[in-house]
């Protein structure tokens, strides 16, 4: 190797780096061999991320950013696990820390990337931009002058947000406008909704969780109280369509606002304290005689097919829709010392009866499908890079049994409805609905959303029942609390979130 000078301040910091690599090794050793894991050569490993970093900082044209180094180097270990394990900086643990509380600074759009060009999906209601008149299928030319071609989504939702009292400005193209226009829009603290509720009629109560943040228990409460206080409260719809996850506790309890206090899912890792079973401290707020279907589709994830999979498993709901995403893997947040932080999977869950959800998916009691836009098809988690293998290839739960076996508590299984509905053509001409869906009146809804339609018909006509009697009389279930951090979903997957990004 030819000699070269190295600058004492780099030779200091490299110098650093490979002690502290050192340290760690010493650190992570013993671990490793008590693991089985003599094989593997993690001090050489190290050693190999001590040279690039002392070569890079000795030899690299410019003089590079220590900061910036480590960050990638823990950038792309992360990404080379799984597709959910990720490193975030700390603006962006910031921004996550908003997104599971439920409130944000910002304008109140939701915004998703349509053919290339950051559209707006819907204006969030009572929010700034919509009293400022912006409108669904609006494109953003720019914001504050910068040119939103060139732009991600997560760069576009970062200038949106701001300090409350600021201001924004948006260059918006609309169908029917000729030229593009300019919207000033002042920022102010807006919430996240995670829960939305409707009377359908026919005493049918319709709640839709849009994902699982901090506080959607309690807007679940409050969405049932509602429906009950209108009417009679005969039947309900659960729509975890295009539900991305969120966090493991708030699943938990919601499955027990319908189940009561039972045992919801359990999750498995490499380390005992990764092992547990989460059981639900909430009474049930709907009663059991009381008939549900769970809406579900490709899009629902994680947190959403917990709370499905209970349902399933001890016979509470009929599961209508399409076969869900399949994201059977818990991450947990750790913070970093710099304020930055890693989103790390530690563990697989299984629903009460035993079943790996990794890959296989909740597969719906009643398959419905929705007529979709010519060659577009919502990817899964089996589509995901490097995702973790199913349990058994995917056809074998935990327990053994097959994937179809979905025994509840006390043998009680769910009831097949009486009559299915008849599926849909081979070939349909897709027609998009001309408004947002929360635009649209019952009707309207009915008529674009066959899915919604498959379950409010089944639900009018009687031909759903409900065969779960309560948690047994012999179990005493002691709530348990997820580990902090806890997150069973991806909150930021692009193409999951049930509207797009928020600003």
């Amino acid at each position: 190797m030819p000699a070269f000078h190295i600058p004492a301040r780099r030779a200091r910091a490299a110098f650093a780096l490979a002690a502290a690599s050192a340290v760690l090794v010493t650190a992570l050793a013993a671990p490793a061999r008590a693991a089985g894991n003599s094989d593997f050569k993690v001090y050489e490993s190290f050693k190999i991320l001590a040279r690039v970093f002392y070569e890079v900082n000795s030899r690299f044209v410019e003089e590079p950013d220590n900061t910036t180094l480590v960050h990638g180097a823990v950038r792309g270990m992360l990404s080379s696990l799984d597709p959910h394990s990720s490193f975030f900086t700390a603006d962006e643990m910031q921004e996550l820390k908003q997104e599971t509380t439920g409130a944000f600074s910002g304008v109140g759009v939701e915004i998703t990337m349509k053919d290339g060009i950051i559209t707006v999906v819907s204006p969030i209601e009572d929010t700034p931009a919509f009293r400022a008149g912006i409108r669904s299928g609006d494109q953003i030319v720019s914001i504050d002058a910068k040119a939103a071609a060139e732009m991600n989504l997560m760069e576009a939702v970062r200038l949106i947000r701001g300090p409350v009292g600021s201001s924004v400005t948006f260059s918006i193209r609309r169908t029917g406008v000729r030229d593009p226009f300019n919207v000033t829009v002042v920022r102010a603290k807006i919430p996240m909704i995670s829960v939305r509720s409707q009377e359908l009629g026919e005493g049918i109560g319709y709640i839709h969780i849009r994902n699982f943040q901090g506080g959607t228990v309690m807007e679940l409460e409050r969405a049932v109280q509602q429906l009950a206080s209108k009417s009679s409260l005969k039947s309900v719809i659960l729509d975890l369509r295009n539900d991305p996850g969120g966090l493991l506790d708030q699943s938990v309890a919601v499955s027990g606002l319908f189940l009561g206090q039972v045992p919801v899912v359990e999750t498995k890792g490499r380390r005992d304290d990764q092992d547990a079973v989460y059981r639900s401290d909430k009474e049930s707020v709907v009663p059991l005689a009381v008939p549900m279907i769970c809406l579900v589709n490709e899009g629902s994830a994680s947190a959403s097919e917990i709370v499905a999979g209970a349902l399933q498993d001890y016979g509470r709901a009929v599961i209508l829709g399409t076969q869900t995403f399949g994201k059977g893997s818990v991450q947990s947040i750790v913070p970093l010392p710099d304020g930055s932080g890693m989103r790390l999977t530690t563990a697989r869950f299984y629903t009460p009866t035993g079943r790996s959800i990794q890959i296989a998916g909740i597969r719906p009691d009643v398959e419905v499908k929705n007529p979709l836009p010519p060659d577009f098809q919502m990817p899964r988690e089996e589509d995901l890079e490097g995702h973790l293998k199913g349990q058994g290839e995917s056809s074998r739960n935990r327990r053994g049994g097959s994937a179809g076996d979905r025994r509840g508590r006390g043998d009680r299984t769910p009831a097949p409805p009486a009559a299915e509905p008849p599926a849909p053509p081979e070939a349909e001409e897709y027609t998009p609905p001309d408004k947002h869906y929360s635009q649209m009146t019952v009707a309207e809804r009915l008529a674009s959303d066959r899915q919604l339609a498959a379950a409010f018909n089944m639900l009018k006509n009687g031909e759903v029942r409900n065969t779960y009697a309560g948690p047994p009389a012999e179990e005493n279930p002691v709530a348990s609390a997820p580990a902090k951090g806890a997150d069973t979903g991806d909150i930021s997957r692009p193409g999951a979130t049930d509207d797009g990004y928020r600003g």
